[in-house]
């Protein structure tokens, strides 16, 4: 199937646009019904897809197959976010944010590799193939060992889920650990929340001028990480005639430095938490959730956010310009590569903070912030390659940048004032 490169890049844009929207929906409902129903409705609608995919021989199908594809492979991220809120503490919640955020990391990382030397050697068919495969083997995993942890089903982990909602492991075992613990279940400790899944919800966190303000800059940041994403794979053919494999490898850089940045900058997040508490006379309990009410967790967490984002402000105007003038391939794959390390850090610290406002609905809220990003990143992705034709990616970069720093204040605002915000509206409640 021969498409143009414009046509390419609007499956990008269809994708992400999907990739937006579809969290809204599966993040509410595991909100109530819980984390395993919502990832196993999750990986049926993403295998189903990734088959047709396969087996599919026209572009209008290929794009309606990657909106269902992109609906199921999108929640599963608001959902990572979500068991990560039920697992762990604030005090912790940075380190384990990185973790998890690993596996998203690889997908930009490898992904590029493994589906270059695919369509090199197999034919592009063989990368929905090769999804097929192992969407199915994660699939299993989470059908068979993934246990419930949806505080509003299963309170602090005492109470015991319906039977329909737990692992088949526990079919084959002789006795149960769910029967002993409905012995000693806390049912004070389940979450009650609204009744029936609500997709607006999303957009209702966007209401609050805490969230509104972090939703909004997390979806500039990520334009423009989008618009160095979607260009890259062209520009490198262009400059220097690199073919599907060795274009794939020089998205390693870039994944490296992000995958880098969930370790490194998760134990910042971890510290400076730490050092906050002491500075605000605030006692951490080991392994207790404790109250933020009284406790400034927007400056906790920001106060690494903003240099982030200003050396990776740096790090992408400095790659528009070594691709402006055409330095050898070091100077690009060297600021790719801290462009992924400082970026994504600024992409970890916002989840986190938006996690931590809302651990009650953790998938809703991250949903939230995938809808905004994802929409922003789309429009970047449609408008990326003209812009870059039109004044050059030296100054697009430029724009980006100065985009970047200008939008700062909005987190500085959040930083000297959202504490009170978030009071007020805890009050009002």
């Amino acid at each position: 199937m021969e498409v143009s490169v414009s046509l390419i890049n609007l499956t990008i844009t269809t994708y992400l646009i999907f990739q937006g929207l579809a969290p809204s929906f599966i993040g509410s409902f595991s909100d109530i019904h819980g984390r395993r129903p919502a990832y196993i409705i999750a990986f049926v609608i993403y295998l189903a897809a990734n088959i047709g995919l396969a087996l599919q021989n026209n572009y209008t199908a290929l794009m309606i197959l990657r909106c269902v594809q992109s609906s199921g492979s999108s929640g599963t991220i608001s959902l990572a976010s979500a068991v990560v809120a039920d697992l762990s503490t604030r005090a912790e919640r940075g380190k384990y944010v990185g973790y998890a955020g690993i596996g998203i990391a690889l997908g930009p990382t490898l992904g590029p590799v493994i589906g270059g030397l695919l369509d090199h050697f197999l034919g592009w068919r063989s990368i929905f193939w090769f999804l097929v495969i192992l969407s199915a083997v994660c699939f299993a995993v989470i059908l068979f060992v993934f246990p419930e942890t949806c505080r509003a089903v299963v309170g602090n982990g005492s109470v015991p889920p319906a039977s329909w909602n737990r692992p088949l492991w526990t079919l084959f075992a002789r006795t149960s650990r769910f029967d002993d613990e409905s012995r000693t279940a806390d049912f004070t400790t389940i979450q009650e929340l609204r009744r029936r899944p609500n997709p607006i919800s999303a957009l209702l966190i966007a209401t609050q001028k805490e969230m509104g303000l972090v939703l909004l800059y997390g979806s500039f940041l990520y334009a423009g990480y989008m618009a160095v994403i979607s260009t890259l794979s062209t520009e490198l053919a262009s400059r220097f005639g690199f073919n599907s494999v060795q274009v794939g490898l020089c998205y390693l850089p870039m994944g490296v430095g992000s995958i880098s940045s969930r370790w490194i900058v998760g134990r910042l997040l971890d510290w400076n938490f730490r050092r906050e508490a002491h500075l605000q006379g605030m006692i951490i309990q080991k392994n207790r959730q404790q109250n933020i009410e009284t406790f400034n967790i927007e400056r906790a967490r920001l106060a690494i956010t903003l240099p982030l984002i200003y050396i990776s402000s740096l790090c992408i105007l400095a790659y528009g310009w070594v691709m402006q003038y055409r330095t050898p391939l070091a100077g690009p794959l060297v600021m790719l590569f801290f462009t992924g390390l400082t970026t994504t850090g600024a992409f970890n610290t916002l989840s986190t903070l938006v996690v931590d406002i809302n651990y009650q609905s953790a998938a809703t809220a991250t949903a939230a912030n995938n809808l905004f990003r994802c929409l922003m990143g789309a429009g970047a992705t449609a408008i990326a390659s003209p812009l870059i034709k039109a004044i050059g990616i030296g100054w697009t970069a430029t724009f980006i940048a100065g985009i970047w720093v200008l939008g700062s204040s909005a987190l500085w605002t959040v930083f000297y004032l959202g504490y009170s915000w978030r009071q007020a509206l805890t009050h009002r409640n």
